[in-house]
């Protein structure tokens, strides 16, 4: 593992960027070319990366806003997200990077809090932080924010779903700002992206992915908090949450988590406890072994996983399960319906029928 060289992050820059590639099949192509540059050359001819000039301009704007890209393969990647099978091939980090390799837990919520929920995040997220805890959260309106400006100065790690450039929401510029000064931002997107609705799945695996575990305050039965619970549990990280009035439709999440298995937690020592006496759990098997031969995959196979995959994002040992295939073919055919825009691969290891991972920017 080590940095790497300019012309090796402008190449690995433009595969992660390139339509069609997810991050299964990226991983799948440096394992079968062995690097970014020679799996560029070895695309079919209709897919085309962005050009080297394009992700050179992004890479000096991001230099001069005091940031730059961390690449999956590089000693400075959090290594929680790392962990992530496979882990998003390429993220921005303005910060500092070091809080990322620190120990972090999730605070995430309702964006319309009660007062009271505000309280108990801002307790939590200043009473973690003093225990030694880096606190990561979405920075959206409400339970995120609160747990932000409570861990200021502890540690915090804001994450978000457009570019480094373009956080969301506009109320949060300030708090943004702050973060990026005296903690760390992270983004999966590209500069100039501007966030929609589908971005925040990708946003809420990757924090999780950046956590040991995850306290959900006040979040409805339908909402982005629970997304960010269910990839945490995806990944094997602890899953917590806060209870809340059954008279509260804010509560009814939390409290659904609660009655399905997540810890209930009232405070800091709740959560430092049940962390504390967690075994380390790890996302579901590998896909396939970063060194592993070829698989061999048939049309048939092809056609089997294809005829599996739905608009829902399904886990690839699920669809390998189902499809009577191994790990390493299911990623194989995953690869070969990827390239010829009939699927999509997504963070967290899942699938589903094929569509842009992001918006290109204006």
């Amino acid at each position: 593992m080590r940095p790497l060289a300019t012309s090796e992050m402008i190449a690995w820059a433009r595969l992660a960027r390139t339509p069609r590639i997810g991050p299964v099949t990226f991983q799948r192509l440096i394992a079968r070319y062995k690097n970014a540059a020679e799996a560029i050359e070895r695309l079919p001819r209709h897919i085309a990366p962005p050009p080297a000039s394009a992700i050179e301009a992004e890479m000096e704007a991001l230099a001069a806003m005091g940031a730059r890209f961390a690449a999956a393969c590089e000693p400075d990647y959090p290594p929680l997200l790392k962990e992530v099978d496979p882990p998003p091939p390429l993220i921005s980090l303005r910060g500092r990077i070091k809080l990322a390799h620190e120990r972090t837990i999730a605070l995430v919520g309702a964006r319309e809090a009660s007062a009271a929920g505000l309280h108990l995040a801002e307790a939590l997220a200043r009473d973690l932080g003093e225990m030694g805890y880096v606190i990561v959260s979405g920075l959206a309106r409400g339970i995120d924010a609160s747990a932000h400006r409570a861990s200021l100065k502890t540690g915090t790690i804001g994450v978000l779903a457009g570019g480094l450039d373009n956080p969301y929401p506009p109320q949060n510029r300030a708090l943004h700002d702050a973060i990026a000064e005296q903690g760390l931002v992270v983004s999966e997107a590209p500069l100039g992206t501007v966030a929609r609705a589908r971005d925040f799945p990708r946003r809420n695996h990757v924090i999780s992915g950046l956590s040991l575990g995850i306290v959900v305050i006040e979040a409805a039965l339908r909402s982005g908090s629970l997304i960010t619970a269910r990839a945490a549990a995806e990944q094997g990280r602890e899953v917590m949450a806060a209870p809340g009035s059954p008279l509260d439709p804010r509560a009814r999440g939390a409290n659904a988590l609660i009655k399905g298995g997540a810890t209930l937690i009232e405070d800091a020592h709740d959560v430092a406890a049940h962390l504390g006496a967690a075994p380390r759990a790890h996302a579901p098997g590998p896909l396939f072994s970063r060194v592993e031969e070829e698989a061999d995959v048939s049309a048939a196979d092809v056609a089997r996983v294809f005829a599996l995959l739905s608009p829902t994002p399904v886990h690839l040992n699920e669809l390998a399960r189902h499809a009577g295939l191994s790990a390493a073919q299911t990623a194989a055919a995953l690869m070969e319906l990827e390239l010829a825009g009939r699927a999509a691969s997504l963070a967290g290891g899942f699938a589903a029928f094929a569509r842009a991972a992001f918006q290109a920017p204006d």
